[in-house]
């Protein structure tokens, strides 16, 4: 090898190493401009430029003591977060107000509480970042810090959601888009959105790669299927329950099971009805799904129809026991005017003439007392006007001529028939 072809390797070789050198220098810079890149967010900003020069002496000092410096500025992001919770809620509220006086104030509170937990946040990584840690421990802490924000903004967003839908379905305009029926429809959906997003936020703070869970959702949703199908029926029936709307949250429903009662809530899983003995029950939205459903509060409005059989003697005048019971319906206070209340003839019993005495009522939860109290009333005044109410009776008649009957008594052991002149002796001899 010539002395010039052996320069020309070790230049080579020289620029390998130097090549190698200089792409380690780089990946270490990368990784330390990105151990506090979270969320795309650079976290190695120099907060000193930051720091006016009256507070400059006493940030001097604090960095000296870094735990101090921490709870130092957890208490300072705490205060400035809950002052400025505190203004904008006083203000959004008193403008508010002025125009809507009956808007729920819980709604501000929910709105203006992550803006607390931002700038809490904010500040206890700025403190974190004082502490002096490993890049490893301080990534893992600010991740820890933004993982909480997250759940507190979850459970704030959650609950504007329900207030916020509420304040909806009782707006004039809004009201016939977001009706009480369809509520729970829009509540499954954007909490269904909500938690995706969030679920997705947390991924993405700990660096977790969402693509491959996506990848791999098609056998993940098989498997969950299979172990989950009747969860899944009730989810499917909820949302196809909302959708059709047999019945809605404050409806007095009978399910062909014998459940009778209010419906209280109606949720992704099952749907609570009150009963009159104020007992919930829990009913799977699957097995309503495909039950036999009477929603006594539906048509084309709430009042209900009572109707108490009734049966008077044959004597009896029967104009004047319409009339007695059109006055105890005018006198009772829970039958309605409008629908009157009305007495039809229903056909001739074996004792008495049958009637059939109806009103209306406002709910139908109302009925048993209401049928107590009307009979009670139908009772003392046909008693009053005496009118009789019949019961069933037989008249046993003997015809003449019927012949005596023997009776035989047995000896005890002694199972030979009776004969016909009572000796009980069947050979003609005498005992």
């Amino acid at each position: 090898m010539t002395e010039e072809a052996q320069n020309t390797a070790e230049n080579g070789v020289t620029a390998v190493e130097a090549g190698a050198v200089q792409q380690s220098a780089e990946s270490a810079e990368s990784a330390a401009e990105s151990s506090h890149n979270i969320l795309g967010l650079g976290l190695d900003i120099d907060f000193h430029s930051y720091i006016p020069d009256w507070a400059e002496p006493a940030w001097n000092l604090l960095v000296q003591f870094p735990l101090l410096a921490f709870v130092v500025l957890a208490t300072v992001g705490y205060l400035i977060g809950r002052g400025l919770q505190v203004g904008i809620r006083g203000g959004v509220d008193k403008l508010i107000s002025a125009t809507h006086p009956d808007f729920d104030e819980r709604l501000i509170k929910y709105l203006t509480m992550p803006l607390a937990q931002i700038v809490l946040s904010l500040f206890l990584m700025i403190g974190t970042l004082t502490l002096g840690l490993s890049d490893a421990a301080e990534k893992g802490l600010i991740r820890i810090i933004l993982s909480v924000m997250i759940f507190f903004w979850a459970r704030a967003w959650f609950r504007a959601t329900h207030f916020i839908l509420d304040a909806l379905s009782r707006h004039e305009t809004h009201g016939k888009v977001f009706h009480v029926r369809t509520l729970p429809l829009y509540r499954m959906g954007i909490k269904l959105f909500l938690l995706a997003f969030f679920v997705w936020l947390f991924m993405a703070v700990w660096g977790i790669n969402a693509t491959a869970w996506l990848a791999s959702a098609g056998i993940l949703g098989i498997v969950v299927g299979f172990a989950a199908r009747d969860t899944l029926a009730n989810l499917i029936s909820g949302v196809s329950i909302v959708a059709d709307a047999p019945y809605k949250i404050g409806d007095y429903v009978v399910i062909d099971s014998g459940e009778r009662g209010i419906v209280m809530n109606l949720g992704l899983r099952s749907t609570r009805i009150l009963t009159r003995d104020d007992i919930e029950i829990s009913i799977p939205n699957a097995v309503i799904g495909n039950a036999k459903i009477v929603n006594e509060s539906g048509g084309p409005w709430e009042k209900h129809r009572v109707r108490v059989p009734i049966g008077v003697s044959y004597s009896s005048d029967m104009d004047k026991v319409v009339d007695v019971l059109k006055q105890v319906a005018a006198d009772s206070e829970l039958i309605l005017e409008n629908p009157a209340p009305r007495v039809r003839l229903r056909g001739f019993g074996d004792n008495s003439i049958n009637m059939d005495f109806m009103g209306w009522i406002e709910r139908p939860q109302d009925r048993g007392r209401t049928v107590h109290l009307l009979l009670m009333d139908v009772i003392r005044r046909f008693r009053e006007e005496g009118i009789e109410i019949p019961f069933p009776q037989r008249d046993l008649h003997l015809k003449d001529g019927v012949a005596a009957t023997q009776e035989f008594v047995a000896e005890p052991g002694d199972s030979r028939p009776a004969s016909d002149d009572g000796s009980g002796d069947h050979d003609g001899k005498e005992s």
